[in-house]
């Protein structure tokens, strides 16, 4: 094993410690759901006690196994949604994606932690709180499903493709050219889902669920992790314009080689 797959297990054995931390603070507010105190960040993004709390939880491990690692969290960062920083080592946090769902008792939200060495992502963990997975990937070393090895789906037509999405929820401007991007995509994919956690949904791409998965808009701490496990899984992550995908606010398209192809194709039709 050389330095560098030395480094990143070591930075996955971390994330791993404190997404589970986060995902405790969760999983135990669950049963009380409908007691939980939640506000509105903006229209239609919100933010609940267990945010906050989960939140504290991975920042506490990250604090006390890498204290000279930055951070970069979604309650701590606010509106500002800086990119992860292109110097250093970073952990980039999301203790609870899909919030929305947690709060109607929809079980699809995760706890995301993903970490960046000079801006590159290089280990990732994703829980699924409600299901009980853990997603793993460190650089070199592959991706992981509660232990056992992943890949992406080996399906190349996009007509028996199964696509994820997410909408422009925040954004009502973007809610027209997203229409003509998921009108193309339907007319010659198998289906679409949209579940409203997109690490979860890169978690799919990356077990072979998905085929492929898009959005036009997300933020660093939704896709830090992500990134990590499809690239690990044998997938390939872009920005909309097909560049290799940042760690920072950004469109993404996700998927196997082939799927993915077709996926930009489609978006680039549409404009």
């Amino acid at each position: 094993m050389d330095a560098h797959s030395k480094a990143a297990d070591a930075l996955l054995a971390v994330a791993l410690d404190a997404a589970g931390a986060g995902a405790t603070v969760v999983r135990d507010a669950a049963p009380r759901v409908r007691a939980i105190e939640w506000t509105a960040k903006n229209p239609a993004d919100f933010v609940s006690e267990v945010d906050v709390a989960a939140e504290a939880a991975v920042v506490e491990v990250v604090r006390r196994l890498c204290p000279d690692a930055a951070i970069l969290a979604e309650e701590a960062a606010g509106a500002t949604r800086p990119p992860a920083p292109t110097t250093g080592t970073c952990f980039v946090i999301d203790p609870l994606d899909g919030t929305t769902n947690f709060l109607h008792g929809y079980p699809e939200y995760a706890v995301s932690v993903g970490v960046t060495v000079d801006g590159t992502p290089v280990a990732g963990v994703v829980i699924d709180v409600a299901l009980g997975e853990t997603f793993a990937a460190a650089a070199g070393r592959g991706a992981t499903c509660n232990g056992a090895p992943i890949r992406v789906s080996p399906i190349e037509d996009p007509r028996r493709a199964l696509v994820g999405t997410g909408f422009p929820f925040t954004r009502m401007e973007d809610v027209e050219p997203y229409t003509r991007q998921l009108a193309q995509v339907m007319r010659g994919s198998a289906g679409i889902r949209r579940a409203g956690a997109a690490a979860l949904d890169l978690a799919a791409v990356a077990a072979g669920r998905f085929e492929a998965f898009w959005e036009t808009v997300l933020s660093p701490w939704d896709i830090a992790a992500g990134i990590v496990l499809v690239r690990e899984a044998g997938g390939v992550v872009t920005d909309l314009a097909g560049v290799p995908c940042p760690v920072a606010r950004t469109g993404i398209v996700a998927g196997n080689a082939a799927v993915h192809e077709w996926l930009q194709q489609q978006l680039r039709v549409v404009g």
